[in-house]
């Protein structure tokens, strides 16, 4: 009798909720990432994760999206504005209105 026969493989395909392209900043070596997350983003797409290096992360534009970092309360990205992630801190997005842009610099 084949063991294999009936049986189901899953995969997990896992997509970011965002597009992004790197630029450098006017020939100087600095290397900043644009992500955008757009308006049809899910939130369940937008989950607590940590990243591997701090990052400074400046609102291009977006309205009502908020940061939450871990144990602290969601804060409203306003545009223009620079938030600071942790290496390693736990943190996640929560959606708001029009397309999220933020210009992302990996420190």
């Amino acid at each position: 009798m084949d063991t294999d026969r009936g049986q189901i493989t899953t995969m997990k395909v896992t997509t970011k909720p965002y597009s992004e392209e790197v630029i450098d900043q006017h020939g100087t070596g600095v290397k900043f990432i644009i992500r955008t997350f757009t308006d049809s983003v899910e939130e369940d797409e937008l989950v607590w994760h940590r990243d591997r290096e701090s990052r400074l992360v400046h609102v291009l534009s977006g309205t009502n999206w908020k940061l939450q970092l871990d144990d602290k309360l969601p804060e409203v990205l306003e545009v223009g504005m620079t938030y600071r992630i942790p290496k390693m801190g736990y943190h996640r997005l929560l959606k708001g209105q029009n397309n999220l842009v933020l210009r992302i610099q990996i420190t």
